[in-house]
């Protein structure tokens, strides 16, 4: 795997601007998208636990609500967690703009980690949405590439 040096050193700046270690974030960009600044992913189970009511009691369009479903970006962020934390651009693929898309995801890192009183492997868990229990252990696992 190739990656572009200035996307580690972007990840790196921004996770430092956040507190968070430099070498974790990167790991988290390879586990989720493999350094890709296009990935994006549906994930059906999380558009109706936390979408799908948006759209059906009309608060937001068809569009909104699907990219809401999606994850996008470098880190992977979901579409509805980025309207929660502000993200406020009118079309979520705009986080697949590395710096959009660091900016938000390691904000929102950032928040996982001060409510699991800085715990990495809940913290993790917490990002992955749980659904991989093995989720901290293949980050980690990866971390020592980035150091």
């Amino acid at each position: 795997m190739t990656i572009a040096p200035d996307l580690i050193l972007q990840a790196k700046r921004q996770a430092i601007s956040f507190a968070l270690d430099p070498a974790l974030v990167c790991a988290i960009v390879e586990q989720e998208s493999a350094w890709n600044p296009f990935a994006m992913r549906y994930e059906p189970a999380f558009f109706a636990k936390y979408v799908a009511s948006l759209y059906t009691n009309n608060k937001i369009t068809a569009s909104e609500a699907y990219a809401r479903g999606f994850s996008w970006g470098l880190m992977q962020v979901m579409g509805q967690s980025a309207r929660e934390t502000g993200f406020d651009s009118p079309f979520l693929s705009a986080l697949c703009d590395p710096q959009q898309g660091l900016l938000v995801g390691c904000k929102l890192l950032r928040k996982k980690f001060d409510a699991v009183q800085g715990d990495t492997a809940r913290a993790l868990l917490a990002w992955n949405g749980g659904a991989n229990p093995n989720y901290p252990v293949q980050v980690l696992a990866r971390r020592a590439r980035y150091q």
